[in-house]
Formats: structure tokens, C-alpha cells, sequence
């Protein structure tokens, strides 16, 4: 009964689709980059390199990111920040294309587009409850979850393919679907609610850290994620895995980055079947510690079929842990925080993407690519247990929708 729902509501497709060419977009970007980077520098913390690169601004901007998406019409903030990530893409066009792309120059790209996500992502994830309400937000973060992994199968595998006829030519097109994003989202019908324009003093600035610190459910859940993906990232290895353990070529890498997307998906088309409404904070948990197998899994691999069977599951545990945590995160939130709360959050998981792909290059550099892998599949299994052990609440959270706490400072 919820699909029809959401598929018959336009205002919510239409951001949906918009969101899913800008993630299309990004996915085959990161492709370009990482094979790019490493095939100019030979170096694996050239691959660290770049994500934080893309990390820095979003730490330093995100935070203000927030306030202004409680501020300011999210709408338009997406917009600005949409256009800004397409002309930085367009950049990495032009240079290849005229052969004088340096790696200076992909870590500048990095750098814009990190500056732009910092307004971006605050601004979009807090759109969402008040396109879809209440009663459909579960299943618009899993349609919105699982839409960005299908991205994640289809990107990677066409960005790897499309890099044969050049770098310039895998640029041109996640140009074209950025842009693409852009307009689609230019007329998107969302209702503003006007605000009291308040100034960014430290305090405002700071009400997210402070209304997710006082919540043990949004900020065990946010952290638990943050830090299990940190210690056990290994996106920015994949080049290395697919070159050199694997001796394969970029299509494999392609194979490699879209592995976890195809168990992604298939575990939200299950959700979508039968939805998780009880236990959920035990579910979360165990979705973590698979993940973490997983990851165990594929760096004692040598064979490319284990390697992205692995990849798979891990995928698919983490769709769980995905839909519980965004799910929460909004429902426990009230919309005149939901910026700011979301602002934290996407500094969550930006230092968990970018800090771990840098941790993963730089022990990659000093000890190997495999022992790398292993440790970080070690460590999520032991991040699992002591977040069971510190967060209670979250551990025995039994149902999704749980009436929120009321005395948090707003």
C-alpha cells in the first residue's frame, strides 16, 4: 500500500529522480578520479589523498551548512550548491580532454566539490519529511537509500566501460547528468516555511552537536556508523584490489564499486516487502557486525567472484543500518533543527567516507593493501561491540516510531 503512495506523489518523485542523476553523476566520478589518480601517481595515499580532499571543506563547512538549511529555503541552497558541483565536473572534463589534468588539479576538484556537499547535503536531507509528512517517511529514506545504490550498480559499471574511450569522455557524461540533476530539481514545488532569520552565533552553529549529543538514539546510531565505516573503508583500495591482487582492469573495478550496491538494493526491494517494525536497534547492530565480516572476507580474497560476492553482502547489511538510522534520525527530530541535526550527521558520514579512505591509503602504504582491509574488519567487529555495550537505549530500541523524548533542548 505504501509504494503506490509514494510512486502516485510528484513532488517526491520528482526530487527522487532529480537525486538519483546527481548521485549517477557522482558515482562516475569517483571511478574517473580513482583510476585516473592512481594510474598518474602509482601511489595508494594518492587514493587517501583524494578523499580527504573532498573531506576538509565539509569539515569546516558543514556545521554553517546546517544552520543556513534552517534558515534559509533548502531549495534553493540545493540548487546553488548542485550548479557549483557540475561546473567543478566540467573542469575535470575540459583538462583531460586537452590532456593537462594534473593531480593538483583532481585535488582542487576535490576540494570545490567537498566545499559544495557542505551546503548540499544538510540542505537536502532535511527536505524530505516535509515533501513526503510523517506517515511516509520510512519508506521515502528506503526508496531514497536504495535508489542511491542503484546508482552505485549501473555508475561504476558504465563509469569503467565509458573510461576506455578516456578519462575526458567518463567526465563529460557525469557532466551531463549533473546538469541534468539540476534542472529537473529547478522546479521542484517545496513549501518554504518562512523563519526568523537568526544570525550564525556559535551557539546555532553548535544546536545540532548539542541536540544529537542529548539524544542516545540519533547520536549512538550517527556515531556507531561513522566510526565502524571509518575503521573498516575500503573504496579507496579497490583500484589497488582490482590491479594488482586481482590482475584486472577497470571494468573489474567497476564490478568492484558496484557490488555493494546490488546487495543494497536487493535488500531494499525486501524491506520494501516486509518492512523492519520490531527490534530494530538489535537489527541495526547485527547488520553492523556482517558488514564487518564481510569486510574480513574480501581482503583474504584472491578471486574476483568471492571478492564481489563479499562486497554484496556487506551492501546489503549495510542497507539495514542505513534505513534504521536515516529513519530515526528524522523522526526523533523536530523540523526547525532538522538542518542543523542533518548538517551533523553529513559531517558523520563524510569523516567516516573520507577519513576512512585516507586511514585505508595510509596503512595501505605502510603494511599492504590486504593487511589494511583485515584490520579495518577487525576493528568494525569491535566498534559493533562496545556501541552495544555504551548505547543501551539503541541496542533495546524495539520499534521505528517510538514517541521521541521531549525534554531535548531545541
Amino acid at each position: 500500500m505504501t509504494t503506490p503512495s509514494l510512486l502516485k506523489h510528484k513532488t517526491f518523485m520528482r526530487f527522487w529522480i532529480g537525486q538519483m542523476a546527481a548521485s549517477f553523476a557522482f558515482q562516475m566520478l569517483l571511478v574517473g578520479m580513482g583510476w585516473q589518480i592512481y594510474n598518474l601517481t602509482d601511489s595508494a595515499l594518492s587514493l587517501g589523498l583524494v578523499g580527504l580532499a573532498r573531506y576538509l571543506p565539509q569539515l569546516a563547512l558543514t556545521l554553517y551548512g546546517g544552520h543556513l538549511a534552517d534558515t534559509l529555503n533548502r531549495r534553493t541552497i540545493m540548487l546553488i550548491s548542485r550548479s557549483v558541483i557540475t561546473l567543478t565536473i566540467a573542469v575535470l572534463t575540459v583538462t583531460s580532454v586537452l590532456d593537462v589534468i594534473t593531480p593538483a588539479i583532481i585535488y582542487s576538484c576535490c576540494i570545490a566539490m567537498g566545499a559544495a556537499r557542505a551546503f548540499e547535503m544538510p540542505a537536502t536531507q532535511a527536505m524530505v519529511p516535509r515533501i513526503v509528512g510523517a506517515d511516509l517517511l520510512a519508506p521515502a529514506m528506503t526508496w531514497t537509500a536504495s535508489g542511491r545504490e542503484a546508482t552505485t550498480i549501473v555508475g561504476p559499471a558504465l563509469g569503467g566501460v565509458i573510461y576506455i574511450f578516456g578519462a575526458g569522455a567518463l567526465y563529460g557524461t557525469s557532466t551531463a547528468c549533473a546538469l541534468l540533476s539540476a534542472v529537473i530539481l529547478f522546479g521542484l514545488d517545496y513549501q518554504h516555511e518562512q523563519r526568523e532569520k537568526q544570525r550564525a552565533t556559535l551557539d546555532s552553529v553548535l544546536g545540532g552537536f548539542k541536540f544529537t549529543w542529548r539524544n542516545p538514539v540519533i547520536f549512538g546510531s550517527i556515531s556507531l556508523d561513522m566510526v565502524a565505516v571509518l575503521v573498516g573503508s575500503v573504496t579507496a583500495l579497490l583500484p589497488i584490489v582490482a590491479r594488482d591482487i586481482l590482475e584486472t582492469g577497470p571494468w573489474a573495478l567497476g564490478m568492484l564499486r558496484s557490488a555493494p550496491a546490488v546487495g543494497a538494493v536487493a535488500m531494499s526491494i525486501w524491506l520494501a516487502w516486509r518492512p523492519i517494525d520490531s527490534r530494530v536497534g538489535v537489527k541495526m547492530f547485527a547488520s553492523v557486525a556482517v558488514f564487518g565480516a564481510m569486510i574480513i572476507l574480501f581482503g583474504l580474497s584472491q578471486s574476483l567472484w568471492l571478492s564481489v560476492a563479499a562486497l554484496t553482502i556487506m551492501g546489503a547489511a549495510d542497507m539495514i543500518s542505513v534505513v534504521i538510522r536515516s529513519t530515526l534520525v528524522q523522526l526523533e527530530t523536530p523540523d526547525e533543527m532538522r538542518g542543523r541535526v542533518s548538517a551533523v550527521n553529513s559531517l558523520f558520514i563524510s569523516t567516516s567516507n573520507q577519513v576512512g579512505e585516507f586511514r585505508a591509503g595510509v596503512v595501505a602504504s605502510l603494511a599492504g593493501a590486504v593487511p589494511a582491509i583485515v584490520i579495518g574488519g577487525v576493528g568494525t567487529l569491535a566498534v559493533t561491540a562496545l556501541w552495544m555495550y555504551w548505547f543501551p537505549k539503541l541496542t533495546g530500541r524495539d520499534r521505528l516510531d517510538e514517541r521521541p523524548q521531549t525534554d531535548l533542548p531545541t
